[in-house]
């Protein structure tokens, strides 16, 4: 792979500080705040924090042959989070959200600004800015190696 190109570099940039920021993010919640993750906010965090690594990987070496790995790892994580924010918001799923495993219920809301941003719902435009950022990349890479 040849050297990318300034556009090509400032996507990977952007996806790495989206990734760091919502790992940042998850670590305030927790660490500082004293939030206890549910099951569900785990596996959000098992999707995000290797993107961290690969993004920053990525952009040190400023190649994007991983770029595959943070298109699925985002895109699992859109579902996932988007699943949470529903069993959080949504009544008739807010049922099943007492049935996850471990002390908190996935149900519960630890932070509910301006009525509807929640923890998942940062990690569902965290994950979704991510993807969307790296299809970019993929492409303009694409463009670049096309023309040559």
């Amino acid at each position: 792979m040849g050297k990318l190109s300034k556009k090509a570099e400032n996507l990977l940039m952007l996806a790495w500080t989206q990734a760091f920021i919502a790992m940042a993010g998850s670590l305030f919640y927790s660490e500082v705040m004293g939030y206890i993750p549910c099951e569900l906010c785990w596996y959000q965090r098992i999707l995000m924090y290797p993107l961290v690594v690969i993004y920053g990987v990525a952009a040190i070496k400023k190649e994007i042959n991983s770029i595959v790995s943070g298109i699925i790892l985002s895109g699992v994580g859109i579902v996932v989070s988007f699943y949470h924010y529903l069993v959080q918001k949504v009544p008739a799923m807010q049922e099943m959200g007492g049935s996850c495993a471990g002390g908190v219920p996935c149900n519960a809301i630890y932070v509910n600004y301006f009525g509807f941003i929640t923890i998942p719902f940062l990690a569902f435009v965290a994950f979704t800015v991510i993807f969307v950022l790296s299809i970019f990349l993929w492409k303009v890479v694409k463009e670049e190696v096309n023309n040559g």
